[in-house]
């Protein structure tokens, strides 16, 4: 059986818990924007329902344009108010550079990828700058933007002043 089949499966048996049709705005006006890592059980870790928040998952939870367009569809259209960042120790994009991640990919493809990886050595640094991209975005119209970084090791969730 395939991992993708395991999925279907699990679909079926989950149906039993399916909380039914929500509305399509976010109960609690939040959106978090975190790291791809499958370590990271968000909604646990958060206290989340399903119909509380948008979640934007991408390699490092790093703001990108994209992040930003998600963001403000959010917001504008769907009412969120609050972002939170969730970045974590031990993530991949602390293992590497943009240039040894551009360089694979184009030995491996025969393409350079067109943008960066934004790889970063110090995770605190990487929130507080992801939070300061948010901040400064004209688009948005959040009444608080906060940073966290999740411990992978402890399952401590620690904000980043």
């Amino acid at each position: 059986m395939s991992e993708i089949d395991r999925m279907l499966a699990a679909n079926e048996r989950w149906l039993d818990a399916f909380p039914g049709n929500l509305p399509v705005a976010p109960a609690r006006r939040v959106a978090v924007v975190a790291c791809m890592d499958s370590r990271m059980p968000l909604f646990g870790m958060l206290g989340l329902a399903v119909g509380d928040a948008h979640v934007i998952r991408n390699a490092g939870g790093v703001v990108t344009e994209d992040t930003i367009r998600s963001l403000t569809i959010s917001q504008h259209v769907l009412g969120t108010r609050s972002v939170v960042l969730v970045h974590h120790t031990d993530c991949g994009l602390q293992k590497s550079t943009d240039e040894e991640i551009a360089d694979l990919v184009e030995r491996t493809t025969g393409h350079r990828p067109p943008w960066t990886a934004r790889t970063f050595t110090d995770v605190d640094a990487d929130v507080r700058e992801s939070v300061r991209i948010l901040r400064a975005t004209p688009y948005l119209i959040s009444d608080e933007v906060r940073g966290t970084v999740y411990d992978v090791a402890t399952g401590r969730l620690r904000e980043v002043a």
